[in-house]
């Protein structure tokens, strides 16, 4: 097997300006944080972020002024209440949103995985999302003559999936929840692991498998505040510390601590 075993600085790296990043977990669950934390430390900014729930790590990278456009279902902390960077940004035109299902996600990844251009699905048609996203067509089945959706292909440059545990080859167990990151690492131009535990060789089940993987990087507590089960909770006391700053108007001074 090959070594890919990198440092964080160095997966960090691995994205560069202007590229389209995925962050893999669900909501406030295995959130790739120390990543982002090293991502914020480099001058990469204009990022298209793409994630089928976003929540604390990509609020953190949107207050930044690091991403130009959000692409995702949902955007928010759960019961601790709406996401406040991107709701401010959002809100004041700063922010690019492309309006997102997660149907439109689906089909959007699947269509990549087949290597074509489209998937065609019925969610949409007939609703008021065709009109936020006129690069949503809706055209005929040949089949059946009812209208569909086509939803065109996601691809991303980079995505990034944090792990309870990972191999030095890239093979990663998720540990349940696996949200969308297997067809993540799939869609992706450059995969990044970051592990909670880097282990030899990992024997199956494999959720993450080492031929889609450009590097894998120690990140113990990796996940915090968001929750790494079965290893840790989520931190509540740091979401509501966060929320409080940002409503405060000192976004600024948590990242500052944040990050350094």
């Amino acid at each position: 097997m090959t070594d890919k075993l990198i440092s964080l600085p160095d997966a960090a790296a691995l994205v560069h300006s202007g590229d389209t990043l995925a962050l893999g977990g669900m909501t406030l669950y295995r959130r790739p944080v120390a990543f982002v934390r090293e991502l914020l430390k480099t001058e990469t900014r204009d990022l298209t972020l793409l994630c089928f729930t976003a929540s604390y790590e990509s609020d953190l990278l949107v207050g930044a002024g690091r991403v130009k456009a959000v692409r995702t279902c949902y955007f928010g902390m759960e019961a601790f209440g709406l996401a406040p960077m991107f709701t401010q940004r959002a809100t004041s035109g700063d922010l690019r949103v492309i309006e997102e299902s997660e149907g439109s996600l689906a089909f959007g990844m699947r269509a990549t995985l087949a290597r074509v251009g489209f998937m065609p699905g019925p969610g949409w048609v007939g609703t008021d999302m065709l009109k936020v996203r006129p690069d949503v067509r809706v055209i005929d089945d040949p089949y059946t003559g009812k209208p569909v959706a086509a939803f065109p292909a996601i691809a991303c440059d980079v995505a990034v999936i944090h792990a309870p545990i990972a191999d030095r080859a890239g093979n990663a167990r998720l540990g349940g929840n696996l949200a969308v990151d297997r067809e993540l690492s799939m869609v992706a131009r450059r995969v990044v692991v970051t592990a909670e535990e880097i282990v030899d060789e990992l024997e199956a089940p494999v959720d993450v498998g080492q031929i889609f993987v450009t590097g894998v990087a120690h990140a113990p507590r990796g996940a915090r505040p968001t929750s790494c089960y079965p290893l840790y909770p989520v931190d509540g006391a740091e979401i509501l510390r966060y929320m409080e700053a940002c409503t405060a108007g000192q976004f600024d001074a948590y990242l500052r601590e944040f990050v350094w």
